[in-house]
Formats: structure tokens, C-alpha cells, sequence
């Protein structure tokens, strides 16, 4: 009865969830882009595909002012409404981190030292599956709860698990790479610089993993 009843409530918050885990998605490959070029002396798009991302963060927030402003007080859900929020809030940190990524790549102009290109971008590259799987996690979710069935939530727990064991890849990769920055990389400043924004583009798998566990939690029983 609980699906039943709730399903004639819930539509609006997570139609609201979807349009903001769809402006993760669009962001995850462009962020991988902006990464590449700016690491390729020929590429002059590096700047507008920051401002793209800025754009997208901001559209988003707006998504997630709105799920906040505008949730009836005794609106029912088929999930508790503070681990709601809680997913929200982990999914739209991602969109921050991955901006942040961009600005502090940006404060060096030369871009990454040659012979530690390959490991950046492997960290990078194990940092966009997870953002681009939250679209389709917040899809599965928003047909289970209209369903109930057992089978979409043995999907999504699934899912789940292979977003965790991205961010398990990338949190080897950034170990890895802050290896090889200390070990190759001389000038202090330069180290700095790299091992923070190793640590940033780390944190973005960080929270896309704190959402699908919050996620989880939604569908425990």
C-alpha cells in the first residue's frame, strides 16, 4: 500500500532529482575534455569548456534550490525525506568538485608535465564513470519506487556496487599518481599544486560513491 499511496506524490521531487543528476552526466565528459585540452598546447577550447561547466553547476544548483524551497512540508515520498537530501546534496558535490578541478587546473597555464600525463588522465578517466552512472541510478530509483519491484532494486544494488568499486580504480589511481609526483617532480610549488588537484579530481568519485550509498540506504528494508 505504501507504493500505491505514495506514487501520486513523489513524481515532482525526483523528476527534479533526474534533471539535476542529468547536469552531473552532461558535465562528466566535458570535464574529461577540458582535462585533455589542457593538456595539449594546441587546444584553445580549455576556457570555454570551464565556463560550460560553470554553467551546468549553476543550473543545477537552481534544480537544487528548488527541491529544497519547494517540498511541501507534509509531502509524501517512498523514501525518508533526510536521506533524500542527503543524496541531493552528495550528487551536487559533485558538481563542485568537478569545477573546482577545472579552476585549479587552470592555475598552471603549462599544463601537467609530460611524463606524468598518462597518469592523470587515468585518474581522470576513473573518475568520470561514476558521475555518469548517477543519471542512470536516480532513473532506476525513480522507477522502483513507482514499482516496488524486487527486481529493479537487485538491479540497482548492482549498480551500486560498481559505483563503488570505480571509486575504489580511482582512489588506487590517485595514490598512484601522487606516487610518481613525488618521485619525479622536483619544484615544490609543482608538487603542491599536483597533489591537491589529484586529491580534488579523487573526490569526485568520493561523492558520487557517498551518493549511491546514501541511495542505497533509500532502498534498504
Amino acid at each position: 500500500m505504501r507504493f500505491l499511496l505514495s506514487s501520486m506524490f513523489y513524481r515532482s521531487p525526483f523528476e527534479n532529482l533526474q534533471r539535476h543528476a542529468d547536469k552531473v552526466k552532461e558535465c562528466a565528459q566535458m570535464f574529461r575534455r577540458a582535462a585533455e585540452c589542457h593538456i595539449k598546447d594546441e587546444c584553445g577550447e580549455f576556457d570555454a569548456l570551464t565556463d560550460e561547466v560553470a554553467r551546468l553547476e549553476s543550473e543545477a544548483d537552481a534544480i537544487k534550490r528548488n527541491i529544497r524551497n519547494h517540498l511541501p512540508r507534509g509531502i509524501l515520498m517512498p523514501v525518508d525525506k533526510f536521506e533524500f537530501f542527503q543524496y541531493l546534496g552528495e550528487q551536487d558535490k559533485v558538481l563542485d568538485e568537478v569545477e573546482e578541478a577545472l579552476f585549479w587546473l587552470s592555475f598552471r597555464p603549462a599544463g601537467i608535465p609530460s611524463d606524468i600525463v598518462e597518469d592523470f588522465m587515468a585518474l581522470v578517466d576513473a573518475a568520470v564513470p561514476p558521475i555518469e552512472e548517477l543519471s542512470r541510478l536516480v532513473k532506476m530509483a525513480t522507477e522502483y519506487f513507482r514499482s516496488g519491484s524486487e527486481k529493479k532494486r537487485e538491479k540497482m544494488k548492482s549498480l551500486i556496487r560498481d559505483i563503488r568499486q570505480h571509486e575504489k580504480e580511482a582512489d588506487i589511481l590517485e595514490r598512484e599518481f601522487k606516487a610518481k609526483v613525488f618521485t619525479l617532480v622536483k619544484d615544490a610549488l609543482t608538487v603542491y599544486h599536483l597533489i591537491h588537484l589529484a586529491e580534488i579530481v579523487g573526490s569526485i568519485a568520493d561523492h558520487a560513491q557517498n551518493a549511491s550509498d546514501r541511495m542505497r540506504a533509500m532502498i534498504a528494508r
